[in-house]
């Protein structure tokens, strides 16, 4: 916590900034300075607000509270157990049946306070840490009128609303009290200074909102590079042989199953798995295909990397053509040499010190909140699909004697049209995690997508691509806001760069002047704002015909503007 502190006073300048207003009914100041500095640990400054005790109605009621007037980006709403427990004692007996319906009424209108009078805002809501009064002992678990009754249902109800509301996101702090026990609580700290968290409990609370900020940023996990042997099964398949090797349920083989099990969760969830393994490719693969009870199967894996080359090498090659960028890698080895190596050679890559028992992989990895999330789509579940089919392109480009030749044969054809309710998640996503191909860096919840899409003066694009070798799904989305009777403004610009030097970014500016053109605009203003991510973009707009204008912004005249040449076809909307 003392390091916490000195952090979150020595934040270096230049960092990515977020914006954060901390209102709680329970003392929430070393929570905000917590956050703060693990903020500046994980490479973001986060701005806090830190609002007087118990003031949410306060804040969020009154349009002149200093909640409103600070602008912020996300607002995190800290509520305690504790006081949730001395509400309930208050309602008399015959009418607790409906406590926990009447606190997510009074929560859920909060959120709407919030988001009416900050659009675009993030809400984060801590869920109730489990507390039984054990005045039924476990019978309690039957009864709707007792406590941990209507404080389980409270939780489901605040988790089933959040993902109603599109910008709420659940802080899971019974995740935390799971891990530390009756360590997170200390009944003395909250009776002298009503802070339900124990000293010690504060810096995993403060990770766990932090990861969700970081998420919120764009800041995620896409791919897991793993070693094979002693990390995916215990010992080693080229001496050993696939049928030698500890995998299955006895011994220690059930620790291994357990890990590749989890592994598959995280593929289909849409986190890509890598292998990167110094081995014979052909021994490597065996196992996947022969051993019985391997959980994982090559198809899980959208790259198959097994040979004696250096592990920082194979990575770089990896990250090249998954075309991902190297922050977004965790590499995963159980050798102390092979981390090491991988760590010192690229910075930007995560390399978790893992445990020598691989039965506390899976504790030690979840522990970390590397795979934080604030978006799901079901597209993820093919995510390695889409990238396995990627190398495959890329194999072709290598056999292709001329580039043009190999795009024209690429048969590729793309579907352009307003946004729509289906879309919403994905686009939302793409916003979220989109860092390089991102003209302005401007990230969207899913209710700002939705906002943009009925939005009279907002003109709308999402763009699918398709060809020989199959589906990308959604790649791309644009929105352009009105800011005079002649003149659209590109507000966002993202695309996927598994895509990028295929013509699909032609293909997208002539869908923008002719979407704008027939709106009856004659300008369209692009803006490219710099970050440290997105310089392969910084002179999109000139290639793509724009004419500068000055300040960052260039300008497209709809009536004159030449269409670009492009190898895809639009396809109808399907």
């Amino acid at each position: 916590m003392a390091k916490l502190a000195k952090l979150a006073d020595q934040a270096p300048e230049g960092l990515p900034a977020y914006r954060l207003a901390v209102i709680g009914d329970c003392a929430t100041q070393h929570i905000s300075k917590a956050i703060k500095g693990t903020g500046v640990s994980r490479g973001v400054s986060i701005e806090i607000l830190d609002t007087d005790y118990d003031q949410i109605l306060a804040q969020t009621s009154d349009p002149g509270s200093e909640l409103y007037s600070f602008s912020p980006d996300g607002v995190l709403i800290m509520m305690c157990t504790e006081k949730l427990y001395a509400k309930y004692t208050s309602v008399p007996a015959g009418e607790r049946t409906g406590f926990a319906d009447g606190v997510f009424a009074w929560i859920s209108a909060r959120w709407a306070e919030l988001s009416a009078s900050l659009p675009g805002v993030s809400i984060l809501q801590s869920l109730f840490t489990e507390y039984d009064d054990r005045v039924y002992g476990s019978f309690a678990s039957r009864l709707p009128h007792s406590f941990i009754y209507q404080l389980r249902r409270l939780n489901m109800l605040l988790s089933d609303g959040a993902a109603a509301a599109k910008n709420v996101y659940p802080v899971d702090l019974a995740y935390l009290c799971g891990q530390m026990g009756a360590a997170a609580h200390s009944e003395r700290m909250y009776a002298v200074a009503k802070l339900p968290f124990s000293t010690e409990a504060i810096p995993g609370v403060a990770a766990a909102v932090t990861d969700i900020i970081l998420a919120l940023k764009g800041k995620s996990v896409k791919c897991l590079v793993l070693d094979l042997d002693n990390t995916l099964w215990g010992g080693v398949v080229g001496d050993d042989g696939t049928d030698g090797i500890q995998l299955g349920d006895y011994g220690t083989g059930r620790a291994f199953t357990a890990f590749q099990t989890w592994l598959l969760e995280l593929k289909r969830r849409g986190i890509l798995l890598a292998v990167c393994s110094k081995n014979d490719e052909d021994k490597a693969k065996d196992p996947f295909i022969n051993h019985p009870d391997t959980v994982l199967r090559l198809t899980d894996f959208a790259m198959f990397v097994a040979n004696w080359n250096d592990k920082p090498s194979n990575i770089r090659m990896i990250r090249d053509t998954l075309n991902i960028g190297m922050d977004s890698l965790v590499f995963i080895d159980d050798n102390p040499f092979e981390r090491e190596a991988v760590r010192s050679l690229i910075p930007e890559i995560t390399v978790p010190e893992m445990p020598e028992d691989p039965a506390e992989y899976v504790p030690f990895l979840r522990s970390l909140g590397l795979f934080e999330t604030v978006s799901y789509s079901e597209e993820d579940s093919g995510r390695t699909d889409m990238y396995r089919a990627e190398a495959g392109r890329m194999l072709a480009a290598k056999s292709s004697e001329n580039y043009s030749d190999y795009l024209a044969g690429l048969g590729m054809t793309a579907e352009a049209a307003p946004f729509s309710p289906f879309w919403y998640p994905r686009i939302a996503q793409l916003s979220q995690r989109s860092n390089q191909f991102n003209l302005r860096t401007v990230r969207y919840t899913e209710a700002g997508i939705e906002e943009a899409a009925r939005d009279p003066g907002c003109v709308t694009l999402y763009f699918t691509l398709r060809d020989r070798f199959g589906d990308s799904g959604l790649i791309s989305a644009v929105i352009m806001r009105k800011t005079d009777e002649e003149t659209l403004f590109v507000d966002t610009w993202i695309m996927s760069c598994r895509v990028l030097k295929r013509t699909m970014e032609e293909f997208i500016v002539n869908s923008m002047i002719e979407a704008a053109k027939a709106a009856g605009y004659k300008k369209v203003v692009g803006e490219y704002l710099p970050t440290k991510k997105n310089g392969m973009v910084a002179d999109i707009y000139p290639r793509m015909g724009f004419t500068e204008a000055g300040g960052g912004r260039f300008v497209a005249d709809t009536g004159n503007f030449k269409p670009l040449d492009t190898f895809i076809s639009r396809r109808e909307n399907s």
